[in-house]
């Protein structure tokens, strides 16, 4: 996208306020992997928990709690956001961050390794958002429908992966774990989905009734 369409769509519909703002600072100055998501990419979140009134929902990789602020903005006073994170130095920083935002009552954050945390949940989720460890997403797409209610949406990042899924001699077991997880959301029959292209491409999905 054109840089300027970028930053004109980011400047009218998804401007950062100064708690979103303190936590990518943050997570800059820290140094933190730069794979947190924009802030556009973070609206459309937001809108799609909010057309499905979703009240609780799980989401894989916490890293310093950006997503996640989006991610439970969109809930109500009584909803719940599941978040799963094993690394403590993360998991510290999201926490921090749900705090600054006056989060903590609807957030639950779950440390530790998401294989081993995802059959410990209850399923009935509004919606997961995938954005954690690629080479298990395989394993992640079936725990997620397992886990989605009816009609309840699947969303994965890094659909592109920055251009690997399409490199013919990229096969590192993260670039393969994204490109298992999109085949399973573009061809499981339990889920329909497509892929916006925003950032670096967003899996939106939706688990079939029955």
């Amino acid at each position: 996208m054109d840089g300027r369409l970028e930053r004109y769509i980011t400047e009218l519909f998804a401007a950062e306020d100064p708690i979103l703002a303190a936590i990518r600072r943050r997570h800059d100055e820290l140094d933190l992997p730069p794979i947190l998501i924009s802030p556009d990419e973070g609206k459309l979140l937001h809108v799609l928990l909010r057309a499905v009134g979703a009240t609780n929902v799980l989401e894989l990789g916490s890293l310093a709690g950006y997503s996640g602020v989006w991610l439970a903005r969109a809930l109500p006073p009584d909803g719940r956001l599941t978040t799963v994170e094993k690394d403590p130095r993360h998991a510290a920083l999201a926490r921090r961050a749900f705090a600054e935002a006056g989060l903590e009552r609807r957030v639950q954050l779950l440390e530790g390794a998401a294989l081993e945390i995802l059959p410990t949940l209850t399923p009935g989720f509004d919606a997961v958002f995938v954005d954690a460890d690629k080479e298990p997403l395989a394993q992640y797409f079936e725990w997620c429908v397992r886990l989605l209610r009816p009609r309840g949406l699947l969303l994965c990042d890094n659909a592109f992966f920055h251009g690997a899924v399409i490199d013919a001699t990229d096969h590192s077991p993260a670039t393969e774990g994204v490109r298992a997880f999109n085949r399973l959301a573009a061809t499981d029959p339990r889920v329909t989905s497509a892929v916006v292209p925003i950032r670096d491409g967003l899996v939106v999905g939706v688990k079939t009734p029955g």
